[in-house]
């Protein structure tokens, strides 16, 4: 479930504003309504009115989009509805379908949307359509959660529909949508039905979201609920974000979320939170710790290089040297070729082969000419299989006329013959 479509909670801002805006458009200045007796009289809503109050005109204009709408029902047939549905989704237009599903969808009473999400899924357009999907499942969540979470439950194979009830649910009764989650979650480990709680009330309530999240044992579900809560965290700001993370008791879901939030963070703070990945010594740190000096050097190269420099020898130091070596390799590769030589007792095959990986496009003959710095002997000649047949490709007789000047492993050279030779 990934974030190709609009939120969840976007989705359903726009359907209450389109059905606002639908119910506006469908109310006539003037409208022929029966008194009591049954006669019918005309009433003009207009701020000049004396004979009509204010909530005369309102019930009025509300029994007059009801009988609108009950029209229309009664009027179109499921065959014509439908495919109603499927010219509005194949249409190109992306402003002009997000109209019309509103429109559609504001014309949909509880018990049609189990038939036009049936239709919509038929088409085969879920994946190109993710955005209009939302729109129809969270306006079903609206109007009739429980059947909705039943339908998505036995008919959809992955999470995204039921996350996506279950947000929209949450966001206006969280409480309901909480008791559904834990008494349809019967099976062992996490409960998958938590993420889309958790997106839903990250912003609103995320004392509550955090307690749901550290309810979950270590899973995929876990995971993905932890995703669905930090943009809401990081929104509040670098600081907010780090205190949350530190007060994680759980060490795999602190490495977890410092894995996630560190390159952010570093986008605006590289110092602070390379301070704070020393200060958080685990798996997340080694891993991050070369992003987020890369990310430092191109802000200040020389504050990046003079805080890894500071840095004790050891696999904190290769790390951040490997950020900076990697972020150098790109706009210069010589400069980046000094920088491991000064540096050469912190140089690891991890950095020299981050280098390759960014200096060979620019400069294929520096970036071969360091393949013998990698230590490690199998990883060492494939990466001389894969840049010079990469360069063979690129450039046949200056990645030739390398070979005949310098030494390759004799697996490798078999190897590059017979691909120079055509076998």
């Amino acid at each position: 479930m990934k974030a190709k479509s609009l939120t969840t909670l976007a989705a359903v801002i726009v359907i209450g504003a389109g059905g606002f805006m639908a119910g506006r458009i469908s109310s006539s200045p003037a409208t022929q309504r029966q008194d009591e007796a049954g006669n019918t009289t005309s009433s003009r809503d207009t701020r000049g009115s004396s004979t009509t109050s204010p909530d005369t005109r309102a019930d009025s204009s509300k029994r007059s989009i009801r009988s609108e709408r009950a029209t229309r029902k009664t009027s179109e047939s499921e065959t014509e509805r439908s495919a109603r549905l499927e010219s509005i989704v194949r249409g190109e237009d992306a402003l002009d379908r997000s109209r019309s599903m509103l429109a559609f969808i504001d014309q949909l009473g509880p018990g049609d949307f189990e038939n036009a999400v049936e239709k919509f899924r038929s088409l085969g357009l879920t994946e190109s359509r993710f955005g209009e999907y939302a729109m129809l499942l969270s306006a079903w969540a609206k109007a009739d959660p429980t059947a909705a979470l039943s339908y998505a439950k036995e008919n959809t194979g992955t999470s995204f529909a039921t996350n996506t009830i279950l947000s929209t649910w949450a966001a206006n009764d969280p409480d309901a949508a909480i008791r559904w989650a834990e008494s349809n979650h019967t099976e062992e480990g996490a409960n998958p039905f938590y993420a889309g709680i958790i997106r839903s009330i990250a912003a609103s309530d995320p004392m509550r979201a955090t307690q749901l999240l550290t309810s979950m044992p270590r899973s995929t579900e876990r995971g993905e609920a932890l995703d669905a809560f930090l943009p809401h965290l990081l929104a509040k700001g670098g600081d907010a974000t780090r205190t949350w993370v530190d007060a994680i008791t759980d060490d795999a879901l602190r490495n977890g979320a410092i894995m996630r939030v560190a390159d952010k963070l570093a986008e605006n703070d590289p110092a602070g939170t390379a301070s704070w990945l020393l200060a958080n010594p685990g798996e997340a740190t080694q891993r991050r710790m070369d992003d987020v000096y890369s990310a430092w050097a191109e802000k200040d190269p020389n504050a990046a290089l003079n805080s890894m420099a500071a840095l004790p020898a050891g696999e904190n130091r290769s790390n951040a040297l490997r950020g900076l070596v990697t972020s150098t390799a790109v706009r210069d590769p010589q400069a980046a070729v000094s920088m491991m030589d000064r540096f050469s007792n912190d140089v690891t095959d991890r950095v020299v082969q981050n280098f390759i990986w960014h200096s060979f496009g620019n400069d294929p003959n520096t970036a071969v000419n360091q393949i013998a710095r990698i230590g490690n002997e199998r990883d060492r000649e494939q990466m001389y299989r894969r840049t010079m047949e990469a360069w063979i490709e690129r450039d046949r007789d200056a990645a030739t006329a390398w070979m005949q000047n310098n030494t390759l492993p004799p697996s490798v050279v078999e190897r590059i013959n017979r691909r120079l030779s055509g076998q």
